[in-house]
């Protein structure tokens, strides 16, 4: 490389984002980058002049070791919608003046599907004005549902997260005794992709029997069923634990987190905040039961336990941060860099370079043939997807029996 590099992250944090910002950082150096710039706050903050010199803030391999292994996004994070090109042309030039004038041959955005929606925007504008400015887009989501990729960096910590949380809950239940029973409900992100709630079937083992059930988006959610459900385990042992994705929906169309109150915040994308599903279903169990509830919101843990993290999940995530700077210094624009498995046992798998249109405003779906018959558990298939990744650990280092970050100085 002869010029310079920006990079930025968006969209919700992960255990893993930073190690990719670590990737990207160290290749581009090796590869003979000038300047790594990091915009703070994503797009919305270089429109806003906001971004910084990473040399000055990673000073040798150990704050590098220290990034991979903080969670969250040290560059801060944001959610803004690019308008379409012929709606604000002004916008654009604004991004391309600032990129001009710090000299970058290669845009990195570490992010998920809104982020590559994103790099297809800039990348259009920039082969419509005939730019040479490069526009890589380098995955990131524990929600795992973006198009062409087997995985996405920050999944496979989540669902060890996932998985460990859940089993810990079952343990907990089943040590308790309450006259009507005790039924645990635990809410896990997903919207429409539940990637993240089958991850709860890692909870099974020798020493545990997993869930009771799993309620993914993929498959409407029959309440009336549900609550057989319960009824049939807390009559059969006196506890039951289920795992609900917070984008559950009934046959109709409507969240289950929106039958107990109304939600008005909607972010930039037109997302909905979804949020009460296992408070809402808690509530119905103890009316119609009469049961001991609890209810569990797995939220922000879900996303920022580092001190669980996935050593594979870590890795692949530098790697692919890695990958992004190789495919922009080898000429690629308009792409995402995925990952594509060979093998489940031993597991391997290969980067490559996709058309970011092919995969920008696309969702992918826990395959229905991966979730069983009755909509309440998934298949041998899902747990042989996932159990490769979340192999291994990173150790947070600690200072004083607390974990040491990396933070912006």
């Amino acid at each position: 490389m002869k010029r310079n590099v920006i990079v930025g992250q968006s969209g919700g944090p992960t255990s893993a984002i930073n190690s990719s910002l670590a990737g990207v950082y160290t290749t581009a150096k090796e590869r003979g980058a000038k300047k790594v710039y990091g915009m703070r706050h994503g797009i919305q903050g270089l429109l806003n002049g906001d971004y910084i010199d990473l040399g000055e803030q990673i000073k040798n391999d150990l704050d590098v070791e220290l990034l991979r292994r903080t969670p969250a996004a040290f560059l801060g994070s944001c959610r803004f919608k690019l308008p379409e090109i012929h709606e604000d042309r002004e916008v654009y030039d604004k991004i391309f003046e600032i990129l001009n004038e710090l000299d970058i041959e290669a845009f990195i955005y570490i992010g998920g599907n809104d982020s590559m929606d994103t790099i297809k925007k800039l990348s259009d504008y920039g082969l419509l004005t005939g730019s040479d400015i490069k526009f890589v887009g380098c995955p990131k989501t524990i929600d795992n549902d973006l198009a062409l990729t087997d995985h996405t960096p920050g999944y496979g910590s989540a669902a060890k997260y996932i998985g460990t949380s859940i089993k810990e809950v079952i343990r907990d239940a089943a040590s308790q005794e309450y006259p009507r029973g005790i039924a645990t409900v635990v809410e896990v992100m997903g919207r429409d992709a539940g990637w993240l709630t089958g991850a709860g079937v890692l909870a099974e083992g020798e020493d545990c029997d997993g869930p009771d059930a799993l309620y993914l988006p993929e498959v409407p959610f029959d309440i009336d069923a549900f609550l057989k459900k319960v009824k049939k385990e807390l009559d059969k042992k006196g506890y039951t634990v289920v795992a609900v994705s917070e984008g559950i929906r009934t046959k109709d169309g409507q969240y289950v987190c929106e039958m107990g109150s109304e939600h008005a915040f909607v972010d930039a994308f037109g997302h909905k905040q979804l949020t009460g599903t296992a408070n809402y279903l808690c509530a119905y169990l103890a009316e119609k039961i009469g049961c001991k509830t609890r209810s569990i919101e797995l939220s922000t843990l879900q996303r920022a336990a580092s001190h669980l993290a996935s050593r594979i999940d870590i890795l692949e995530a530098a790697r692919i941060g890695g990958a992004s700077i190789k495919a922009a210094d080898e000429g690629s624009t308009g792409v995402m860099v995925v990952f594509e498995r060979e093998s489940d046992d031993p597991y391997q798998c290969h980067t490559a370079v996709k058309d970011v249109h092919k995969i920008a405003n696309e969702e992918r779906l826990v395959p229905r043939k991966w979730i069983n018959k009755e909509g309440t558990y998934v298949t041998d298939e899902f747990k042989t997807y996932v159990k490769p990744l979340i192999q291994g650990d990173v150790w947070p280092v600690m200072v004083g029996g607390i974990p040491r970050h990396l933070y912006m100085k």
